[in-house]
């Protein structure tokens, strides 16, 4: 018994130990902890954004927070939507829900990890306000000791003012003032119970529950607000059914049509903030790619472009970050068009073996279970080479390409360049940028930053580094994903140059610099809808879209307005970097890359890729980029061993007639013998002719001739005619009497 007393004093003691321990931990983690109200009101000047040199950006106020809206203005149901959804038992606890963090533990190691919080609204208050990102004990416990103090020195009401006022609902709105205005374009006091749902249910997920981003998702997590709504007795079986029938807001109210730069740093600030688990809230600094000048020459260009919407983005290719943005609707989806071309079709095509830059092509008239593409200009235009459907961007032969690659496979090259195929989209008509929602232009110009080596960036972003409170929460890390092989990717850079020097984008033929580009547009027979042009050197990725974000028609096509934007642009660039000494370095060829000559004979006449005879002239051969695993195997020996096609013999009027082929080559000289019984005569020597006629005939005497080519002295295979014989000579009257009588009878 004894020893029993004196084992619980010990415990006691060593508990009593451990206790003044933690408490002395506590004590100094967070002396120098104190609540500050000021942070409590975000204002202005908690958000910076800065340029690529480090200067803050002006204007910044159009998308920060606004005044502060007292408790009193707030409507009831637009408090409740929030406290229901985000701390049930908010009026009830002191600052920490202890059953509800009781559930969470529980939960969480039945999880086996961390997969639910127990944050409420008074330390979602203080930890978006005071303290930095950091994953430590140290900071937990001064979210404690603020908390704490938060709910001692201000009322429930004023702890829910704060909050509404400070936290972040997406799209650049900080506060409830600046959402209630942006989203639905009316003041707090105003907001109604669908209106309160929409913006509680934000707060979880700005970009997942946005109505503009996310519509469906919008409105599941807007029924969520309102059951839960419900249940806690907010609101009434009827209200929450003409809540969840009350549409969604179509579009945002501002009074700017320049959604751009901006608009896309916060909208990353919230993507951002969401993979990476930090609140947006306190003193925030967001530093950025932005290249002021570029975009307001950039916000030049476009302002030229009326009677449509329009975008336009320069990357830069070696930071990978956004220098410039102009929109007038934001990342919106739309139709790729051509642009998906080189991503599905080519590339892959090139990457798995399937064809070369000079692989011919047949462009006619195809049919594939009903579907039957065809081709811009209506026409077909026999066989064409990959490079120049590239060039001209044909759809039958890029549809073929894909029947002979299989869609599916396609599909899967799309997906490793970040670009999502429903399996619904998954067809042949996806050659052609056939599917149900499209990509953003923003997607589609991060998916070609593979061509330049065949890895994919996958760091792209306007956002370099974010610091909350002092602290980093996020730095940018370079990231590549290998997709393409150095070799193809070059490839398909080569043929897209092309399309600058004689296709679809030949506006830009006059840029002193290796530039590639690819065009599109989409479109019925009643009209187009979207107008696309992108280009990109060793530089700069440069994409410009034109379009309706109600689908109304256009008369811009790709290589229309929006390929002299690329070409205004990139002048612009060009100039920037010659007054900075900075040279636009031409795209690498790889080394096992090599430029083969090619029989142009064989090409042309029976769409066969042969390596050029040795001895061939310059105007008879043509050169072509190939993989060093996939050259010609086969080469032509048509001057090193003339041959030709057998002529036709005859005889008229008692003259030898010989007539060639109208394909018998015209590089040839031709030596025609004539040979009898006794002699031997060259009758002719000389150019191609298309008839040779022999009048120096005997009568009655079998001939043979012989056609020999010859090249430069190199006599090739001689062809034989068959034997021909003239007429014998006429016979007078006494000869004929003399051979019809039966002399031998007499």
């Amino acid at each position: 018994m004894r020893l029993l007393r004196k084992l619980v004093w010990t415990a006691f003691l060593l508990l009593v130990i451990c206790a003044l321990i933690a408490f002395g931990y506590y004590l100094a983690m967070t002396k120098d902890t104190a609540l500050a109200p000021e942070k409590l009101l975000l204002s202005d000047k908690n958000i910076t954004v800065y340029d690529e040199n480090l200067s803050p950006v002006k204007n910044v106020a159009a998308v920060s927070p606004k005044q502060t809206v007292g408790i009193e203005s707030i409507p009831q149901q637009t408090k409740f939507a929030f406290v229901d959804t985000e701390d049930k038992r908010f009026f009830s606890h002191h600052g920490f829900d202890i059953r509800r963090i009781a559930k969470a533990c529980l939960s969480n190691l039945k999880a086996g990890g961390f997969k639910e919080g127990a944050s409420t609204i008074s330390q979602q208050l203080i930890k978006n306000t005071h303290l930095s990102q950091e994953k430590t004990m140290k900071r937990k416990l001064q979210e404690w000791k603020l908390t704490k103090a938060l709910e001692k020195r201000y009322s429930k009401d004023k702890i829910l003012e704060k909050y509404l006022n400070t936290i972040y609902f997406g799209h650049s709105c900080f506060g409830i003032r600046a959402a209630a205005e942006f989203y639905f374009g009316k003041p707090v006091e105003a907001l109604t119970l669908s209106d309160s749902a929409i913006l509680a249910g934000l707060v979880k997920s700005p970009n997942n529950y946005s109505p503009f981003k996310n519509p469906e998702g919008c409105k599941k997590r807007k029924t969520s607000v309102l059951n839960a709504m419900l249940k806690n007795g907010h609101i009434t079986e009827k209200e929450k059914i003409e809540a969840i029938q009350t549409p969604l807001p179509k579009q945002a109210n501002t009074t700017t049509q320049n959604v751009g730069y901006l608009h896309f740093v916060f909208d990353e600030l919230s993507t951002l903030a969401e993979k990476y688990g930090f609140p947006v809230g306190g003193n925030i600094e967001i530093f950025t790619y932005l290249d002021q000048n570029l975009q307001s020459k950039t916000e030049e260009l476009l302002s030229t472009v009326e009677n449509c919407d329009k975008t336009a983005l320069i990357l830069d290719a070696k930071t990978h970050g956004y220098k410039a943005c102009v929109s007038t609707v934001g990342n919106i989806r739309r139709l790729p068009g051509s642009l998906i071309k080189p991503l599905l079709v080519y590339a892959p095509a090139l990457e798995e073996n399937l064809l070369s830059p000079v692989t011919p092509i047949l462009d006619e008239k195809i049919n594939y279970n009903g579907y039957a593409p065809e081709n811009y200009d209506g026409a077909y235009h026999g066989y064409v080479s990959a490079r120049e459907c590239v060039e001209k961007s044909l759809n039958i032969p890029a549809v073929k390409t894909l029947s002979a690659l299989g869609a599916n496979k396609g599909a899967t090259y799309l997906k490793k360049l970040g670009l999502s195929v429903p399996k619904e989209d998954v067809s042949l008509a996806l050659a052609l940028g056939g599917m149900k929602n499209g990509y953003t232009l923003q997607e589609i110009v991060e998916a070609y930053t593979v061509f330049p080596n065949g890895k994919k960036a996958e760091d792209c972003g306007f956002i370099s580094k974010i610091t909350i409170n002092g602290h980093t929460v996020y730095q940018k890390n370079a990231k590549n994903a290998s997709v393409f092989s150095k070799e193809s990717a070059y490839l398909m850079t080569d043929m897209l140059r092309t399309t600058t020097k004689n296709g679809t984008a030949k506006k830009l033929r006059s840029l002193p610099f290796d530039i590639a580009a690819k065009t599109g547009t989409v479109g019925t027979q009643k009209g187009n809808t979207d107008a696309y042009a992108l280009s990109y050197t060793t530089r700069d990725f440069v994409g410009v879209w034109l379009g309706n974000k109600n689908n109304d028609k256009i008369e811009h096509t790709g290589g229309g307005i929006p390929c002299n934007l690329l070409l205004h642009i990139n002048e612009y660039l060009y100039n920037d970097y010659q007054q900075k000494s900075v040279d636009i370095s031409p795209f690498q060829c790889p080394k096992n890359v090599v430029c083969v000559t090619l029989d142009k004979a064989s090409y042309y006449a029976t769409h066969t890729i042969q390596l050029a005879d040795p001895i061939a002239p310059i105007e008879h051969s043509f050169s072509e980029l190939f993989k060093k695993s996939s050259i010609p195997l086969k080469t032509s020996d048509i001057f090193s061993n003339p041959t030709i096609s057998t002529p036709v013999l005859s005889l008229k009027n008692g003259n030898t007639v010989i007539e060639f082929d109208e394909n018998t080559p015209a590089y040839y000289q031709y030596k025609i013998d004539r040979y009898d019984y006794a002699t031997h005569t060259t009758v002719y020597f000389g150019e191609k002719i298309p008839v040779f006629t022999d009048k120096n005939l005997q009568e009655g005497k079998s001939y043979i001739y012989t056609i020999t080519p010859v090249y430069k002295n190199v006599y090739g295979n001689s062809v034989t005619l068959p034997a021909i014989t003239t007429k014998p000579p006429s016979l007078s009257q006494n000869e004929r009497e003399i051979l019809e009588t039966d002399w031998w009878k007499e």
